[in-house]
């Protein structure tokens, strides 16, 4: 056999042993990933409400999604759900840079404090949820002693309050997920090679000015891997509105992630529910397509 064609053979079995590598993943990813999406999508099509006779559920099309657009409950879900993204991811990034900083210190027992700031992030987000539902309780929360100490009758029922009960919510996300933020960033921070901070120091350049023109710019794109993945999760919070308010006072803290899972499994609509479902998918897809583009732009003008 000549040798190009015994180089093309063992090209050729190397490509079939990564496919046959990939293939398991590849699987696993179709039947937990892609057919759930496509599944919803179908079901989204029709008009199919639980415990009814399935006899031929009827095809409604785009009717589903046109109900979504007219539904006032569901366009203040999904306000809701918008402003608690904005709201919990610009909070996070900020905190995550200060805990990365803090992480990124040489001083005595940081591997204890890596260790206590990562804390909440590892507390599952159902017992945080309880926790904070806890401390903002209206009869023997934490935060009405802290504030009132022994003076029951000042004590407020704050997640029976539009404004605090959203504000709770979004702050429960923040204690538990800014760490997580924070060590991207600090992943980030431990690439910046010390020499750009050692010229910086030399010419003259105090620590703000070392923070702004040679860290922030350095950290751009752990920055935008955090601000991606965290916008991703907040779009899909569920579980912390689910244990903390149930979508109340009067759908105050009501996301779009709880509004179909009410309307999908307390109230039966299977279609309407899997609609919601595919219009969360669908704000995601798009926010990240958006994220990846412009930081695509901004990170790398240079080389388009």
């Amino acid at each position: 056999m000549r040798p190009a064609a015994r180089k093309a053979a063992s090209l050729g079995g190397e490509r079939v042993f990564a496919w046959g590598l990939l293939a398991p993943c590849l699987f696993f990813v179709a039947l937990f990933a892609f057919y759930p999406i496509a599944r919803s999508m179908f079901l989204s099509l029709y008009r199919i409400i639980l415990g009814l006779p399935r006899l031929g559920d009827p095809f409604v099309g785009l009717a589903n999604y046109l109900r979504l657009a007219q539904d006032p409950e569901a366009m203040l879900a999904l306000a809701n759900t918008c402003l608690f993204v904005a709201a919990s991811t610009l909070l996070e990034l900020g905190l995550g840079l200060i805990i990365a900083l803090l992480m990124d210190q040489a001083v005595r027992g940081r591997s204890l404090l890596r260790a206590a700031l990562l804390i909440p992030w590892a507390i599952p987000t159902v017992v945080t949820s309880q926790m904070w539902r806890f401390i903002m309780s209206d009869n023997y929360g934490l935060l009405n002693l802290a504030l009132f100490g022994g003076d029951v009758a000042a004590y407020r029922a704050w997640l029976a309050d539009p404004f605090w009960a959203l504000a709770a919510v979004i702050l429960a996300d923040v204690w538990k997920t800014s760490s997580f933020a924070g060590l991207i960033i600090l992943a980030g921070l431990q690439t910046i090679p010390a020499e750009l901070h050692e010229a910086a120091r030399i010419d003259g350049a105090g620590a703000l000015r070392r923070f702004i023109h040679v860290t922030l710019p350095a950290l751009r794109p752990a920055l935008a891997l955090a601000l991606l993945f965290r916008t991703m999760d907040a779009f899909r919070v569920f579980d912390l509105v689910f244990v903390m308010t149930q979508g109340g006072p009067g759908n105050a803290t009501n996301v779009l992630q709880f509004y179909g899972y009410q309307k999908m499994f307390a109230e039966g609509f299977l279609g309407y529910g899997a609609a919601v479902a595919v219009l969360v998918f669908a704000l995601v897809m798009a926010v990240s397509l958006v994220y990846l583009v412009f930081f695509r732009r901004a990170l790398f003008r240079e080389a388009a």
